[in-house]
């Protein structure tokens, strides 16, 4: 990450499912987005927990880097949630 900014931001942010196959499947579906959001302005890491959760951290060199990632993170949930929604309807 660029190393000129005087600060940095790390975040972490948990997404909770209902069960683990949820978590899995949308583990899944993450997984190939994240690896690339990873530039030089900005990391974006994920991973499973036993308990359900997705657990996402963020570190960026730059406010405009985070939102960006952000914004790629809430994306991606509002699919996997809109994907559940219709499948629950059905």
């Amino acid at each position: 990450m660029n190393k000129n900014n005087v600060f940095t931001i790390d975040s972490v942010i948990e997404l909770k499912f209902t069960d683990s196959q949820i978590r899995d499947i949308s583990y899944n579906s993450f997984y190939p987005e994240i690896k690339k959001l990873q530039t030089n302005r900005s990391r974006v890491l994920v991973e499973k927990k036993n308990d359900c959760k997705l657990i996402f951290k963020v570190e960026s060199s730059d406010i405009t880097a985070f939102r960006a990632s952000m914004n790629e993170i809430i994306s991606l949930g509002k699919i996997i949630d809109s994907t559940l929604q219709i499948a629950e309807i059905s």
